[in-house]
């Protein structure tokens, strides 16, 4: 297998330019991740920014026992395999057990921890060990500062390359808001680690019925927001019909639109950014 051209260590440590992780929420088939990777990889290059395909194999934390949940590991992880070979773009997965971090690590750039699994350690601990980076989502019950106790279990197993995400706060029931301090909070951590924004979750109402709901409209909103208060990345779930997903349809963001609004993006970090 090709390794990927661009070091993803790299990405999470260039503070200089914003980062996307983008990809649908989670593996519907073979040719649909691959279809969504080429698509991805090539607006990448039409628009010149540091990509990290993101989708899961499994979605263990789904509201209905009915729901899809995707292929599993070992289909899964092969699909992600020929992602990374065929376009040579760093993957990202979730992992929900400590028994998974291993496997998943052999394939995958950034192994994800769900935000509801934040606190927990032994699989925080086997992710860790694996030496590869880490993206952990704060949880919606976690105020940013608590964030500190999660970045010191990874810290223990030498593992330094980590991302924090924020992705909303539980505002009483079926409704998350988004506290933009979070992302200097975040960033303030000792670590001084990147914070990403993640625009699709930050959008969700969970809960209230048997598929968790949400604003895809104030996406643009939320993500221009954290943008401009200075976040590193933007983790943004994509779908090519949005409607048809088979998770999360409520607010994966239309891959017909998501160049609009990663040129907006970019164009603020810019500016954020800007030495002058």
């Amino acid at each position: 297998m090709r390794s990927s051209k661009t070091n993803t260590k790299k990405i999470i440590k260039d503070r200089d330019h914003i980062f996307f992780i983008l990809g649908p929420c989670v593996i519907e088939s073979r040719q649909h991740i691959m279809m969504m990777a080429e698509r991805l990889k090539k607006l990448s290059e039409k628009l010149h920014f540091p990509l990290i395909f993101k989708s899961s194999f499994d979605k263990a934390n789904r509201t209905s026992i009915a729901s899809y949940r995707g292929p599993g590991l070992e289909e899964g992880i092969k699909i992600l395999e020929e992602v990374k070979a065929e376009f040579e773009i760093p993957v990202l997965t979730d992992i929900h057990i400590p028994s998974q971090a291993g496997p998943a690590a052999e394939v995958v750039d950034v192994l994800q921890i769900p935000a509801f699994l934040c606190r927990q350690t032994d699989l925080l601990l086997a992710a860790g060990k694996t030496g590869k980076s880490i993206n952990i989502k704060k949880g919606q019950f976690l105020a940013p500062q608590d964030m500190h106790h999660v970045v010191k279990k990874i810290e223990t197993t030498g593992n330094k390359s980590i991302i924090l995400t924020e992705r909303g706060h539980k505002f009483g029931y079926n409704n998350l808001i988004s506290d933009m301090r979070s992302i200097p909070i975040m960033q303030e951590v000792e670590g001084n680690y990147p914070v990403v924004f993640d625009a699709t979750h930050s959008a969700q109402m969970p809960g209230g019925s048997k598929t968790t709901g949400g604003s895809r409209n104030y996406i643009p909103h939320v993500s221009k927001a954290a943008v401009a208060a200075g976040c590193d990345g933007i983790f943004m779930e994509v779908h090519d019909n949005p409607t048809e997903a088979l998770s999360d349809r409520a607010t994966q963001y239309p891959l017909s639109q998501v160049d609009i609004l990663i040129k907006e993006l970019i164009q603020i970090g810019n500016v954020t950014r800007s030495k002058d």
